[in-house]
C-alpha cells in the first residue's frame, strides 16, 4: 500500500484516546504515525501497520489505494 508523509490513515481499530485517524510522519521499513486527537507518536513495522489500515487519505482529501 502506498503511503506518503502527510497522508492520513484511517485504522480498523481505535487508539485508546478514541480516534482512529493518524497522520504519517516518516516512511521506511518502519513507519512513524501521530494520532490526530492526542498527538501521541507511534513507530510500527510497515508489515504490521499495513494490516491495520482501513483507508489512506491524501492531504487534499482523496482516497489513495
Amino acid at each position: 500500500m502506498l503511503m506518503l508523509v502527510g497522508d492520513t490513515l484511517e485504522m480498523k481499530k481505535k487508539h485508546p484516546c478514541g480516534d482512529n485517524h493518524f497522520t504519517v510522519l516518516r516512511v521506511g521499513s518502519d513507519i512513524k504515525i501521530r494520532c490526530n486527537t492526542c498527538a501521541r507518536e507511534v513507530t510500527l513495522a510497515r508489515v504490521k501497520l499495513e494490516k491495520g489500515i482501513k483507508s489512506v487519505l491524501t492531504p487534499t482529501g482523496e482516497e489513495r489505494k
